[in-house]
């Protein structure tokens, strides 16, 4: 990942989008919908995509069981100012929260707001690590998953 300055491997944190992607189109963010992502876990999230991480996206999900999902995933959702256009255009990858639940609706809705799976960020402990840390493990490729079981359906 890059360093500090204005360059494009540059990245914020911002509660809400707020600028247009238009101007970044070819820059990636990243949907984090769960806990901070330190700046080494950013920087392989960069490596493994090939790609510099423009601005990271905080906006944690954090349900209250004893109301319904839906009506709080739409007010999650509602938090990240995108247009329909830059849903669909916009490189994004997600780190989705850990609850399986809010994670299964987030992928509906994501897919429905962007026509396709978006890749998602896989955390795993560090062996051994005191205290507790997570790494980077992989950066899965959702519509890849779905495109070849669809494949292997029509076969």
């Amino acid at each position: 990942m890059a360093g500090g300055g204005n360059g494009r491997g540059q990245w914020h944190r911002d509660a809400i989008a707020t600028i247009s992607i238009f101007e970044f189109d070819f820059l990636m963010l990243l949907l984090n919908l769960s806990h901070p992502l330190t700046p080494d876990q950013l920087a392989r999230v960069e490596a493994l995509t090939g790609q510099p991480l423009e601005r990271v996206i905080a906006l944690p999900a954090q349900f209250d069981h004893q109301q319904p999902f839906l009506p709080q995933l739409g007010a999650l959702m509602t938090q990240v100012a995108f247009s329909p256009e830059e849903w669909q255009t916009a490189s994004l990858v997600v780190n989705l929260p850990s609850l399986n639940f809010i994670a299964a609706l987030v992928l509906a809705e994501l897919h429905g707001r962007m026509g396709y799976f978006p890749p998602v960020v896989r955390l795993r402990p560090v062996k051994d690590a005191l205290p507790p840390r997570y790494e980077v493990a992989e950066v899965l490729n959702l519509q890849a998953v779905r495109d070849e079981a669809r494949r292997k359906r029509g076969a």
